[in-house]
């Protein structure tokens, strides 16, 4: 008898509050996020997010490149710059698959910031 695993798509971490430093039509696409707010919220480059802008209800799936370390950027590329612009505050959301066994002692990582990218926790 085979015994299939059952595993839970669950919250790995998230950027709270975000804000848009630029939204960049001209380009290929993704999102492109500071590369230390990408470790802080253990976001590799590459990896898929789902984006949920606070200020217009969008919501969004892409991937993320890193940023200048340091420049506190969160920029919406290509399709999705019509999906938020300069200022706006977003929820930045990645996933991970977790055994069904291990979903209750997951915690997520969640990173809170303020207006100016800067984590408050």
């Amino acid at each position: 008898m085979v015994h299939l695993m059952t595993f839970r798509k669950i919250l790995k971490s998230k950027l709270h509050m975000g804000c848009v430093t630029d939204a960049n039509l001209d380009y290929e696409g993704s999102c492109t996020i500071d590369e230390e707010l990408m470790e802080l919220a253990d976001i590799h480059p590459y990896e898929s997010v789902l984006i949920s802008n606070y200020n217009n209800g969008e919501r969004f799936e892409t991937y993320v490149i890193p940023g200048e370390r340091g420049s506190r950027e969160i920029c919406l590329n290509g399709a999705t710059a019509h999906k938020g612009r300069k200022g706006d505050r977003v929820f930045i959301f990645s996933w991970r698959y977790v055994p069904e066994e291990e979903v209750s002692n997951y915690p997520p990582r969640i990173i809170i910031l303020d207006e100016n990218n800067l984590p408050k926790n």
